[in-house]
């Protein structure tokens, strides 16, 4: 009895280890296939990427071409008031020919501020015009047909100031020679 007594209450026993090879398998099946994924995120990435820059460059260029189209729109504004509307004033009776000189060299400055405009997008457009890029190509020419926006308001405002000159000289003139005696 004794001998029951000393012998422990709970006996362990070790004996050989069991591994269970599925769960093994299964895990490096589940790395492989997260390793595919990730190369296929990583090509997908790559892949927006670049459709992101050639979105850019395109959107650059519609840039460059509504700038480049809104500055030969204002040129034509140009011509279309320096055919019509500078020859009709400088036609003007009212107009004295002192005057004719400085309408003449107020048009003229603006003509010559439109045809360096012409020139600088001509070299801007046709060489690398010190290694722009196309946005800020596209920003130089924004400015660009900013300034030919505010040329024709200008020669707009221009245009108007002389033609109320040339309608306060005619009324001023009918009031000066209008009959007295009816």
């Amino acid at each position: 009895m004794a001998f029951i007594f000393l012998l422990p209450a709970r006996a362990a026993c070790q004996g050989m280890p069991v591994y269970d090879n599925t769960n093994f398998i299964s895990l490096v099946k589940s790395l492989v296939e997260s390793a595919k994924q990730t190369s296929q995120l990583i090509k997908s990435v790559k892949f927006l990427k670049d459709a992101k820059e050639s979105i850019e460059k395109v959107s650059n260029v519609v840039r460059q071409l509504k700038a480049v189209q809104e500055i030969a729109d204002n040129n034509q504004r140009l011509i279309q008031i320096m055919q019509n509307d500078l020859q009709d004033i400088l036609n003007s009776p009212y107009i004295k020919p002192e005057e004719v000189a400085r309408v003449t060299e107020s048009f003229e400055g603006i003509v010559q501020n439109s045809l360096d405009t012409m020139d600088f997008i001509d070299e801007v457009l046709s060489s690398d015009y010190l290694k722009m890029s196309d946005a800020e190509r596209a920003e130089v020419l924004k400015m660009k047909e900013q300034e030919s926006n505010e040329m024709v308001s200008n020669i707009t405002i221009r245009t108007k100031r002389y033609r109320d000159i040339i309608s306060f000289r005619k009324m001023q003139d009918k009031v000066n020679n209008r009959e007295t005696e009816y």
